[in-house]
């Protein structure tokens, strides 16, 4: 508590309100509020409790089972009544699937990671879990620097094979969960999809570097879904599906400064998966960079009834290199042309803004807009852009579409 009344001190300091005012804001917001409390955090860990990995039995050999030695340490640190780190030295710790429970004592744990976690070898090890490294239920938790590598190739090999292969784990996800942070984290070859941050407030992400395979399956970098207040920023995704995938539920989500490719781009979606579902809005992604991806700005749902919507997007400031669909909604998604429903859409698509898009297309339908002939979608302005195809002008596709176009719009708009 006395570290938010020292917050709620410097808020109010005139040296901290004239830049607001310069910047014609009458009070910061939530999102300065909260790269503040993180700063004041990682400022503060001279006063924390540690504990050290190894002080609990783990090996950094690589090869000795160290699953015991983490949840031991992170027992002691969820007990303990101040705020903690858990400290991984360098070397690499062989890791089973773990699940990090919240109702912890501590307000304030801090992995400090110098090392790598590995899986596995067998990918059957992890592959038959849901998740790798889960946290549930935990409130102030952050993860700062250091690598997870799960050995995921293996399970795409069995995949690639048709054989019988279990779904895979996810590497790191945190669910219903509070004031989470993960900074300089890099996650390497992730079975199935990184990141899942699932029915969480007050998230920051940044500087993470994701890498797999462009083929890999299913193996989206970050995933949001049912949470609020979610910032991701200056992260390098490298990955064979959505590098970043926003699913229902997501409210105030803000993206800058991610580098995509290879991958599926940054989607919302897929959604109208369920009949009932809760919608996406408040979404701002900007200053992003796409290279060599399949999509750049996707929004994608199933045509089948739902309750769902989208609405407040800004899509800002976004370059492409040679993307296949830069822009596109899609309202009849069906990947494969697998079992699709062939009904219509009822998510309904409202106020998205395109601003600032620039850059190559590898094909020639460089806005694509393929909406609901149930629910159109409304709203959509193109504000100043500038896509090509083979050096020469692209085109537009509309369908079911209802919008404008301002200032300079290339390929010329079909609104």
């Amino acid at each position: 508590m006395r570290l938010f009344s020292f917050i709620n001190h410097l808020l109010n300091n005139s040296l901290l309100s004239s830049p607001f005012k310069m910047m014609n804001l009458t009070r910061p917001s939530h999102s300065i509020i909260l790269i503040l409390f993180f700063m004041l955090a990682i400022n503060s860990t001279s006063a924390l409790t540690k504990y050290n990995v190894l002080n609990f039995g783990a090996k950094p050999n690589g090869k000795t089972d160290s699953t015991k030695a983490f949840l031991m340490a992170w027992k002691a640190a969820c007990a303990s009544a101040d705020s903690t780190i858990i400290y991984v030295p360098k070397g690499r710790y062989l890791l089973g699937s773990m699940a990090f429970q919240g109702g912890c004592k501590s307000p304030q744990i801090i992995f400090r990671i110098d090392g790598t976690l590995v899986a596995p070898q067998d990918y059957r090890v992890l592959g038959k879990s849901t998740d790798w490294l889960s946290f549930e239920g935990v409130n102030g938790v952050s993860i700062l620097g250091g690598a997870l590598d799960a050995k995921g190739p293996s399970l795409w090999a069995c995949k690639a094979s048709h054989s019988n292969c279990p779904s895979g784990a996810t590497t790191l996800s945190f669910t219903n969960s509070k004031n989470i942070r993960i900074r300089r984290l890099s996650s390497l070859n992730s079975q199935m999809f990184h990141i899942v941050i699932n029915g969480c407030e007050n998230v920051h992400v940044q500087g993470v570097r994701i890498i797999a395979a462009g083929d890999s399956p299913n193996t989206d970098g970050i995933h949001v879904q049912l949470s609020k207040n979610v910032n991701i920023i200056k992260c390098s995704i490298k990955t064979g599906d959505d590098c970043i995938s926003i699913g229902p539920g997501t409210e105030n989500l803000w993206v800058e400064q991610v580098t995509c490719g290879p991958g599926h781009g940054i989607s919302i979606g897929s959604l109208a998966k369920d009949l009932k579902e809760e919608g996406v809005q408040n979404v701002t992604v900007r200053k992003t960079t796409f290279i060599g991806t399949q999509n750049g700005l996707r929004i994608k749902s199933w045509a089948r009834p739902s309750t769902g919507f989208v609405q407040g997007v800004r899509f800002m400031d976004s370059l492409m290199a040679n993307v296949q669909n830069p822009i596109v909604i899609d309202q009849n998604y069906c990947p494969h042309n697998l079992n699709c429903p062939n009904q219509v859409s009822g998510i309904k698509i409202k106020d998205i803004i395109y601003e600032g898009i620039r850059g190559t297309s590898s094909t020639q339908i460089a806005i694509k807009f393929d909406c609901s002939s149930k629910n159109p979608c409304t709203g959509i302005r193109l504000q100043n852009i500038n896509l090509s195809y083979l050096n020469k002008p692209a085109q537009s596709s509309c369908s079911n579409v209802r919008g404008k176009a301002s200032n300079l719009v290339r390929p010329e708009s079909c609104l």
